[in-house]
């Protein structure tokens, strides 16, 4: 079969199969893609926290570092995969290899840049967010390496991004897998068998992330997908408009994250020291863990809603919306039932120090009462984000890390201590929910029917 028989099959697939089945055949590898990703956030926590409470706090803090590397790479994959996603849905095949080319080389300058600029000023870095004295060495340590791995990080966002946003999303997951089991596989070696301790563990998730990277160029080469070619990099203003406006929203929300998480790690340290950092840090990423599931079920109607768009097939972009809203919703509300009963047994997995699991707990049991408010805010942010709606999918993507959250944090820190901290984020949520709803209302109204 020929590339150009490939790719309309491709197009007949994504505007004419029913959406929802459409879009639960998308969603299983883009699930399963997130939760690998979640698992690379958890696999060093879990491992590390067999070390020590300052290791565990360490990764944490380290963290935020690592979610800005990943907003840089959403960004570019984000903005490149859902207007190439757009073109190809128009049948714009020349403008769709321009922005797979340029959207990764992009990713890739930004990533050396990063590194460059991380390990030179690495002590600096760790003091501002929020290193302690007895954390600041595995801090440095941890984050020294992680930096070598920003170029692949960067990168293999993009290729994931722009698969996932061609419909092929198996290509995509498997990629992950690679590198999600290379890190699992190599963190206990490094860290016990090698005696590298968190050194190891950087080590392992820098090994996943290139395993991920060259798994992911594979299969950008596969299935009628578009070729990543040297030749078609432009960066000009067309492309780089396209990819900030389709990419901000990415960057502003895991961008806005990671500078939320700076100021939940010195804000808890303040309270209740490297116990609350560690507490806190466990409770965000099992949250993070089950968010994810929800954000690859909504990864796999953003294909379905960028090309449905582009080709100017609006009711099925409405009907994809609804169908992601309704049966998130009932997911979370499971899910957050489990965290809250549970709550204590799912912190002394990670690490079993009684004060890390008393604040951990107890931030976790507020963070499940709103975590169903999650599905409308994230479905609205996708859809808005893969029609090209890049105002409104930038404000409200920024509302739960950064216009909400740390106003909040700030003051109910003050007003409640260490209770604020735990509970900031709950309000946060409630609040980007209000905001979310009137953003999407507006955008659907002006699809109709059609």
């Amino acid at each position: 079969m020929s590339e150009s028989e490939e790719r309309q099959n491709k197009y007949d697939f994504m505007t004419r199969t029913p959406v929802k089945r459409l879009i639960l055949k998308l969603c299983v590898p883009t699930i399963i893609s997130m939760l690998v990703t979640g698992l690379y956030n958890s696999a060093d926590t879990f491992f590390v926290g067999k070390i020590s409470t300052q290791a565990t706090a360490a990764v944490g803090i380290v963290f935020s570092v690592m979610a800005m590397i990943q907003a840089v790479g959403f960004m570019c994959g984000q903005g490149s995969g859902s207007f190439l996603a757009r073109k190809l849905g128009a049948n714009d095949v020349k403008q769709a290899n321009e922005a797979a080319a340029t959207g990764f080389a992009l990713s890739l300058l930004l990533g050396v840049v990063i590194a460059a600029l991380g390990i030179i000023f690495v002590e600096p870095i760790a003091d501002m967010l929020g290193a302690t004295d007895a954390t600041l060495d595995d801090t440095k340590r941890y984050m020294s390496i992680i930096l070598i791995g920003s170029p692949f990080m960067t990168g293999q966002f993009v290729v994931n991004n722009q698969l996932r946003f061609q419909g092929s999303a198996i290509y995509a997951m498997f990629g992950l897998l690679a590198g999600a089991a290379a890190n699992i596989i190599l963190d206990p070696i490094f860290i016990f068998v090698f005696d590298l301790g968190i050194s190891g563990a950087a080590l392992a998730t820098v090994c996943g992330q290139i395993m991920s990277f060259i798994v992911l160029l594979i299969g950008s080469r596969k299935g009628g997908n578009i070729h990543i070619r040297l030749k078609n990099i432009r960066i000009n203003k067309h492309y780089i408009f396209e990819i900030i406006n389709g990419g901000v929203p990415s960057l502003f929300r895991q961008g806005l994250a990671a500078l939320a998480t700076i100021l939940l790690n010195t804000t808890a340290g303040n309270y209740g020291g490297d116990e609350a950092i560690a507490g806190m840090s466990v409770a965000t990423k099992v949250l993070m863990l089950v968010s994810s599931a929800l954000i690859g079920f909504g990864q796999g109607y953003q294909p379905v809603c960028s090309f449905n768009y582009g080709a100017d097939l609006k009711k099925r972009v409405k009907d994809g919306y609804f169908f992601c809203v309704k049966y998130g919703t009932s997911f979370l509300i499971v899910v957050a039932t489990g965290c809250f009963i549970f709550a204590p047994q799912i912190i002394s997995f990670f690490r079993d120090d009684p004060k890390v699991v008393e604040i951990g707990a107890k931030a976790l049991r507020f963070q499940s009462v709103s975590l169903p408010f999650m599905s409308g805010i994230v479905m609205t942010n996708m859809m808005l984000q893969s029609i090209g709606a890049g105002l409104k999918a930038s404000i409200a993507s920024s509302a739960r890390s950064g216009i909400f959250f740390i106003p909040i944090l700030l003051v109910f820190s003050y007003q409640f201590g260490l209770t604020g901290v735990e509970c900031a984020q709950s309000a946060a949520d409630l609040c980007s929910l209000l905001m979310a709803i009137p953003f999407a209302y507006s955008e659907l109204k002006k699809m109709g029917g059609s």
